[in-house]
């Protein structure tokens, strides 16, 4: 497994529509398993393909606390099918945004349909933590970042100290 640099705000990578994927094969569960090894390292606790340069619709997940055994689960091409009209508040971070959090709200439960890493059809439906994190994760998938769920002057507030933060450090898709 190979650990990649994660894409940072203000990347225009993070803005980008990602692809439906056609089908499950060894180099897809290969690309699964790295973004597993990168969101494990960083650490967070969802990562979206888009998030290491790759526009494609998948995502990975592991809501396990630190002395759970892990439980990667793997999303292809997650569709949310329906969605609550109750709402839950929790307080987000992003990967791609360091060190900054916010609450956001959300809807409290979803049904989520996907393919698994086999390539099979699976329908979940979430609520909770798990309900939040997908959410997050396939916004990314469509462009959305967890800052636009928020106030307009906080948001160019983060955008802005992300853009200044750019300035000075190297391009984050640095190959290493």
């Amino acid at each position: 497994m190979t650990i990649k640099p994660l894409i940072i705000l203000p990347d225009p990578l993070l803005r980008q529509l990602s692809k439906p994927l056609e089908r499950v094969d060894d180099p897809l569960r290969k690309l699964a398993d790295d973004m597993l090894e990168t969101m494990y390292d960083a650490p967070g606790i969802g990562l979206a393909a888009i998030q290491i340069g790759e526009p494609l619709r998948m995502l990975v997940i592991d809501l396990a606390k630190e002395d759970e055994k892990p439980a990667p689960q793997v999303f292809i091409n997650p569709e949310v099918l329906e969605s609550s009209e109750e709402r839950s508040v929790y307080e987000e971070g992003c990967l791609s945004i360091p060190d900054y959090y916010a609450e956001v709200e959300r809807p409290a439960s979803v049904r989520v349909k996907f393919l698994d890493r086999d390539g099979k059809e699976q329908e979940i439906t979430a609520d909770g933590l798990l309900a939040t994190c997908l959410q997050h994760e396939i916004d990314h998938l469509n462009g959305v970042l967890f800052i636009d769920h928020i106030s307009k002057l906080k948001r160019d507030m983060v955008v802005k100290k992300f853009k200044k933060l750019a300035k000075d450090r190297p391009p984050s898709r640095m190959v290493g």
